[in-house]
């Protein structure tokens, strides 16, 4: 097996500039564990919870998916001078940049960091830590549902 290129850590350190959140499309899928804490935070249930403030999106793989709407400008549709819902957002929200997307090699790491200030500073996060980010997402797969043919 290949030693992974954060081996020895990755420096990240969050400089609430909430470009993760803001200005550029983007999905934030949501897990059964997401949408459980999503509904304690709004005080919906799961159907209205998801009629306003969620969507369906197709990923072209069979299913479509369980995303967070944004708003016209491309903002999340929790943001608000901050997230809404900042101590029960998404894991996907928590766990960035530690995403298998952005691990899957140091291109893709260093590609992030021109558009996040906060990669490469700050803080030291270990190899055992980012694989538990990783593992935790293999562990709260995405809602989604078979598209009707």
């Amino acid at each position: 097996m290949n030693t992974p290129f954060y081996a020895n850590g990755l420096r990240f350190s969050c400089q609430r500039c909430s470009c993760c959140c803001r200005h550029d499309p983007g999905f934030v899928h949501l897990s059964e564990q997401d949408l459980s804490r999503l509904l304690s935070w709004s005080g919906l249930d799961r159907d209205s919870f998801i009629s306003k403030w969620c969507r369906w999106v197709d990923r072209n793989d069979g299913y479509e998916y369980l995303c967070l709407l944004e708003k016209d400008n491309y903002d999340c549709i929790l943001w608000e001078d901050g997230c809404k819902a900042y101590e029960d957002r998404p894991f996907q929200c928590s766990s960035y940049p530690f995403w298998p997307s952005l691990l899957m090699d140091e291109d893709w790491w260093e590609a992030n960091a021109r558009d996040c200030p906060g990669v490469n500073k700050g803080a030291v996060h270990g190899r055992d830590e980012i694989e538990s980010y990783l593992a935790r997402r293999r562990a709260e797969p995405y809602i989604r549902r078979k598209l009707d043919n």
